[in-house]
């Protein structure tokens, strides 16, 4: 178990139920607060009713990709002064990836398979833990 400073509140944005059942476990076990989306466009319903510190948001999904709903969450946080840690989640791992992650409004991303030790690491850099 790690120590946060906080409980965080993370949205798990990913299609595939296999990962949504691997990071879940990896995530449950080191004690977060996960949620589940399986879209981009249930990610951004969800987002305008409940606060979320950081989402997780995989960048290729069906009905509304992880760019797309990257930009309407920023847009939509434009109006509240809100901001989620968002990393994009990508078995693309090329500069230019990560690049499209940056330049839609990620501010980072992870490669898939999802690495619960690299998420920490990204966590402890920004001072959640």
């Amino acid at each position: 178990m790690i120590h946060l400073k906080k409980d965080l509140k993370i949205l798990l944005v990913e299609d595939n139920p296999l990962n949504q059942k691997l990071m879940m476990f990896n995530l449950s076990k080191m004690g977060f607060n996960v949620t589940i989306i399986e879209n981009g466009k249930k990610a951004v319903e969800i987002y305008s009713s409940t606060f979320f510190d950081i989402i997780l948001m995989d960048v290729m999904m069906p009905i509304m990709d992880g760019y797309e709903a990257t930009k309407l969450i920023r847009q939509y946080e434009a109006t509240t002064g809100n901001h989620s840690y968002i990393i994009g989640l990508t078995s693309n791992v090329y500069d230019y990836d990560r690049e499209k992650c940056i330049e839609t409004g990620m501010d980072n991303y992870i490669p898939k398979p999802f690495n619960i030790d690299f998420f920490c690491d990204i966590l402890h850099e920004q001072h959640f833990l």
